[in-house]
């Protein structure tokens, strides 16, 4: 069997792949099994920070995979605290809570919410207050608190407690908070499987604001648009707010398997021993990446994400075959007037990988792609537009 048939033959059918084997990879370039050359503006889903095999990340992994692999979390380690450390310094916020992946950072979060207000409010107080088009992750909790139905409906009943207003709508929030008993808010700034839709930035700070007023815990859902991929280390530095609670994981560590729960000042206590762990949460190894990750995130690399970003906007917007650009920092969708699919397929044809989001091109290029890479991509994705 080759790679393909083994795979069909044994991996469960969760994922329609592209036909498409990648053996290797270095930066933004990866290479299939028959030794065609791509440019990689997916970065496995806004996880490879840095690209492929990125030498400082390289070095920082191996040698702590060369002194300690895994401890149980009922032991001190260094790479987490450090971790910890630097997250929160660099956030205003005040303890994390580490695990594996977003779905969990997120699942985190909700429990950190309704413990919080269980506590300050009553038990009652469980409701968690989520956008209409937004995603959170693929658990029962997770795939309820995400606001498309689509994802609902073979694993029903999912798990209570909650609701959905329209995105940019304070009003509809406010009729939600006034009519039930709730916890939070979780939002994502920019909705990225949802289509790559960024909130307005009146909605966001009006939401902080009821939220303050109302003691209602805002979340912020950065588990793709976080740790640079914005522009700002989280996008909503971009929007002038301070959360209570920021879920992320995908590019945190680069490639490795890092889920990061940061919890700010009101609920900074809300976990004690017991009320919650993960066998794998805050793994050295997986630690040591994001510290090298986290430790090159500084702000020449982001003005670097923001031009990269600009030049792509500039280049795509009213091309040819291109109805709109959407997004935020290096996650942006392209609306493109022949179905999203046929671009995709035409790209890869090319030379070039780019994946979906809803009826978009959804592109998130490595944080320091070279420019003349990036140009090369750009170019490909317009003629292929225009065909």
């Amino acid at each position: 069997m080759n790679i393909k048939e083994l795979d069909k033959e044994y991996v469960a059918g969760t994922y329609a792949r592209f036909p498409l084997t990648i053996v290797k990879g270095k930066g933004s370039t990866v290479w299939d099994d028959e030794g065609k050359k791509y440019i990689d503006l997916s970065t496995g889903i806004a996880v490879n920070s840095f690209g492929i095999a990125d030498g400082e990340w390289m070095a920082a992994v191996t040698k702590q995979l060369g002194s300690l692999q895994h401890m149980s979390n009922l032991y001190y380690t260094e790479p987490c605290a450090e971790l910890a450390q630097m997250l929160c310094q660099r956030t205003g916020m005040d303890k994390v809570f580490f695990s594996n992946s977003g779905a969990e950072a997120n699942e985190c979060a909700i429990k950190a919410a309704r413990k919080y207000a269980a506590e300050h409010r009553g038990a009652e107080y469980y409701n968690i207050i989520t956008l209409k088009n937004s995603f959170h992750g693929r658990t029962v909790t997770t795939l309820a608190a995400t606001g498309q139905d689509v994802f609902h409906h073979d694993f029903l009943p999912l798990t209570e407690g909650f609701l959905y207003a329209e995105a940019n709508s304070i009003d509809d929030i406010k009729t939600l908070t006034e009519s039930n008993k709730c916890a939070g808010v979780m939002i994502e700034v920019v909705q990225g499987e949802g289509g790559v839709n960024p909130l307005d930035k009146d909605y966001v700070k009006a939401l902080a604001e009821l939220c303050a007023e109302k003691d209602l815990l805002l979340i912020c859902d950065e588990v793709q648009t976080g740790n640079g991929r914005s522009g700002k280390l989280y996008a909503y530095m971009n929007y002038g707010i301070q959360p209570d609670i920021v879920s992320t994981a995908k590019g945190l560590a680069g490639g490795l398997p890092l889920g990061a729960t940061l919890l700010g000042a009101k609920v900074s206590g809300v976990f004690t021993p017991g009320t919650h762990g993960s066998t794998f949460g805050g793994n050295p190894v997986c630690c040591a990446g994001a510290i090298s990750i986290l430790g090159r995130i500084d702000d020449e690399l982001l003005k670097g994400v923001r031009e990269r970003s600009e030049f792509i906007i500039n280049e795509l917007s009213g091309a040819p075959g291109v109805e709109s650009v959407t997004g935020l920092g290096l996650m942006l969708g392209v609306k493109t007037s022949k179905p999203a699919a046929e671009v995709i397929s035409g790209c890869m044809a090319k030379g070039v990988l780019v994946i979906k989001a809803k009826d978009k091109v959804r592109l998130l290029p490595v944080l320091n792609i070279p420019m003349e890479q990036l140009k090369q991509a750009t170019a490909v994705i317009k003629e292929v537009c225009a065909e």
